[in-house]
């Protein structure tokens, strides 16, 4: 396959780079986190005009209906920049709407005008890395639900203005079969929200549910089935955190190649060294690798062929995965302590590869799911 951008995803992904270098630099970053909101309407809202709202949105609900390359385009220069605003977590909740389009066309039409902020309130405190593991139920009285439970580090829960939320509608705890999925309005009565920051600048918060009623209307897809779309989801959720990996990684790589051009020792750059030298190379070794396993997983996002969408998509978070933590360590250890000061631009990017598969699994569960694989023998 090509591993080249086409020529109308580079000059989108450009546009996009100049707008953080003018509008989203590292000081107003800082200042962002450390605002009272911890995120900036101003740049949502300059997201929203470059159009980056209504490219994953398809286009019979005004959106541009973007293929996985051309997200890919826009995570990796999201993950250049840090940015903290909740794009990521809006595009990840726009993909299980996407899955039952012509019932929620209104609320797609609002994320793609750049109007609402979503979030997946998927993961519960016992579950970790098991999407199926729902202790959250719903009960069913009449053409309503009964939402009652608790979602835990919910990416940007306490922005967002309608949450995608999974609950168990039958079966037992693990099962796959039995879980739905709805759209709560995040200030629905019974809806209880604790914010904090995590580590890498984000914030999170932990969502409660206590006799939340909601009408039929808001279910995603059949109830009970959940299960397929959950499924597809997550592998997309997994393909947008690859690429925004890499694109921190080359940023990681660019900013550590400019301090050994800069620090000197012995009346000469560091960078000089030829077992530094040795270092840089195989770091840009391990982030290209890593790109071309995201660039693959983007590519094969939208296959009909499931079994190979997450054969692919478990082998990008292995490679991936592997290449933050090689990359982070490297980066930290070029710098040296000063790495791990909040003033330099390193430290937050290294917090942030720090927290890859945080969410989605970490390199052992891929490993894991990976190996488990029916196919996982066969040449991609």
């Amino acid at each position: 396959m090509d591993f080249n951008l086409s020529q109308e995803q580079t000059q989108f992904s450009d546009t996009l780079r100049r707008w953080i270098e003018k509008e989203y630099d590292f000081e107003r970053r800082r200042e962002i986190i450390t605002s009272a909101d911890g995120g900036s309407a101003q740049a949502w809202q300059g997201l929203a005009e470059l159009g980056l709202m209504a490219l994953p949105v398809p286009e019979a609900q005004d959106g541009f209906g973007g293929s996985g390359t051309d997200m890919f385009a826009i995570m990796q220069e999201m993950g250049k920049g840090l940015v903290i605003e909740p794009y990521l977590a809006t595009v990840c909740a726009v993909q299980y709407l996407k899955q039952d389009a012509g019932k929620h066309t209104d609320l797609l039409q609002q994320v793609a005008a750049g109007n609402v902020r979503l979030a997946c309130a998927t993961g519960e405190a016992q579950s970790r890395f098991n999407r199926f593991d729902v202790q959250m139920t719903a009960s069913a009285e009449g053409d309503d639900h009964i939402l009652n439970g608790r979602k835990t580090v919910v990416i940007h829960g306490a922005q967002a203005g309608h949450l995608i939320v999974s609950a168990r509608s039958d079966s037992a705890r693990n099962d796959k079969n039995g879980l739905s999925l709805f759209v709560v309005s995040a200030d629905a009565p019974g809806v209880t929200r604790t914010e904090y920051r995590t580590i890498d600048g984000m914030l999170a918060a932990d969502i409660d549910f206590a006799d939340v009623r909601i009408s039929d209307a808001a279910l995603i897809g059949e109830a009970g089935n959940a299960a397929p779309i959950m499924d597809a989801a997550s592998d997309y959720a997994c393909m947008l955190i690859c690429a925004e990996a890499v694109g921190i990684m080359q940023a990681v790589f660019q900013t550590t190649l400019e301090y050994l051009r800069t620090r000197r020792q012995f009346d000469q750059p560091i960078g000089a060294f030829q077992a530094l030298q040795h270092r840089m190379a195989q770091m840009f070794i391990e982030v290209e690798q890593a790109r071309s396993m995201a660039m693959l997983a983007a590519a094969r996002i939208d296959s009909d062929d499931e079994a190979e969408r997450q054969r692919v998509i478990a082998g990008a978070m292995i490679r991936v995965g592997q290449a933050a933590k090689r990359v982070g360590k490297e980066a930290i250890q070029l710098h040296g302590g000063i790495g791990m000061t909040n003033e330099m631009q390193v430290a937050h990017y290294f917090k942030r590869l720090t927290m890859f598969g945080a969410v989605q699994g970490d390199v052992d569960h891929h490993i894991s799911r990976f190996i488990s694989h029916p196919s996982f023998c066969e040449v991609a």
